[in-house]
């Protein structure tokens, strides 16, 4: 075990993070840093949903569980359903949960992801340090600017939350955005050399193993043939259509050297062609490790994205909502990829984007790139030095 640094003294952690697997993951291996350090960790939120992501000996203050509106449609539509039909329910279905936490565990932080604004009202309530976590490209440099409607309707929900919370109007503050630390799950390998202010800490992804990864069937890859991932996703099988389809029938004039990998539900699994592998569920970080992925064709999402880069892997992009197309836009811009329309991409224009990023040398450069900047970063090593630096100024 690391001991507590010079100035620094043992905390108490909580974390608050909406129980989704791409915001759940990076808190992992945040936790396991801070840990190893001598700081104690602990979660809010459902816990028959978060145990299984956490393993049996992560402290859990449970929240009780219900269910939420399916998000829907794209564009700003999409964004006001997260926000509308999950953010803001969840908020307030937790917050009386985490209020009792707070009391109970008495932690000194409260790390708080952007998509769970209640671990903010409730650390403001009781006085505590809290830092935001950003684990995707939505919120962080304004990336709404353009769309101003949008922007200020999410700004009078945020401040309904915080009057609903009987907080003062005068000391409001966006519960998105701490004004101590902002830990940003990204680069400036991605997101470029834009002005971001002095205490948001761009630390690259947080990668850890999983306590509980699916089985897969390590005997059915073919060593003779490259493997290309195609997944979109854990939230995606209610808009995902046919894309498995059109991929997999972009890969049929590969299959001589490229096998599919497809991640879809049993339905879409049921129907796939014999010349791809499909599977409910991957062990992402395993098959990146051990399969020598040549691609990876996916939604951009934050965490597929950025598991595939730290791993010098080059993308096919095919967005559909929420923070993927910007997060595309960035891998694009990086050079680690290709964009391609999700609704409207045939059989004919993947298979080109697929053979590109397969045999263009560039696009593997790029993402070599991209890992070794991540690498600089620090990921949770950085993140728990910020955390560290936070805690012993605010003493």
């Amino acid at each position: 075990m690391t001991s507590v640094p010079d100035g620094a003294r043992s905390l108490r952690c909580l974390i608050v993070v909406p129980p989704l697997a791409g915001h759940v993951h990076p808190t992992l291996a945040l936790a396991a840093e801070l840990r190893a350090r001598g700081h104690q960790v602990a979660w809010v939120g459902p816990e028959p949903t978060l145990r299984p992501m956490l393993g049996p000996d992560a402290l859990v203050h449970p929240t009780g569980i219900r269910l939420f509106r399916e998000q829907g449609g794209g564009g700003e539509a999409a964004i006001r359903s997260l926000w509308q039909g999950f953010v803001v329910p969840y908020a307030r279905f937790t917050i009386k949960a985490l209020d009792s936490a707070v009391r109970s565990w008495r932690p000194d932080l409260v790390l708080v992801d952007q998509h769970a604004p209640a671990g903010a009202l409730v650390a403001h309530r009781h006085g505590v340090t809290w830092a935001s976590l950003a684990p995707s490209a939505l919120e962080i440099g304004r990336p709404l600017r353009e769309t101003p409607d949008l922007e200020a309707s999410l700004e009078e929900l945020l401040r309904a939350l915080w009057r609903q919370a009987g907080l003062p109007v005068a000391e409001y503050t966006d519960p998105r955005f701490s004004p101590d630390l902002l830990l940003a799950f990204t680069s400036r390998a991605l997101t470029g050399e834009q002005p971001f202010p002095a205490h948001y800490a761009l630390v690259g992804p947080l990668l850890a193993a999983r306590p509980t990864p699916p089985a897969f069937p390590w005997e059915r890859l073919d060593p003779d043939r490259r493997p290309v991932l195609v997944t979109l996703g854990t939230l995606a099988a209610d808009v995902a259509g046919d894309f498995h389809a059109r991929a997999a029938e972009a890969l049929r004039p590969l299959a001589d050297r490229v096998q599919g990998v497809v991640v879809a539900t049993p339905e879409v699994l049921a129907a796939l062609p014999d010349h791809v592998l499909g599977v409910p569920r991957v062990p992402m970080l395993e098959l990146l490790e051990r399969a020598g992925l040549g691609a990876v064709l996916c939604h951009a999402g934050m965490n597929t994205l950025c598991e595939a880069l730290a791993h010098g892997v080059p993308l096919v992009l095919a967005p559909i909502r929420h923070d993927q197309p910007i997060a595309a836009r960035q891998v694009v811009a990086a050079g680690a990829g290709r964009q391609v329309d999700f609704a409207t991409a045939g059989p004919g224009e993947l298979r080109e984007a697929i053979t590109a990023v397969l045999e263009e040398p560039g696009y593997r450069v790029a993402a070599e790139r991209v890992r070794q900047a991540f690498v600089a970063d620090g990921g949770a090593r950085a993140a728990a030095d910020r955390i560290e630096r936070l805690t012993v100024a605010r003493r």
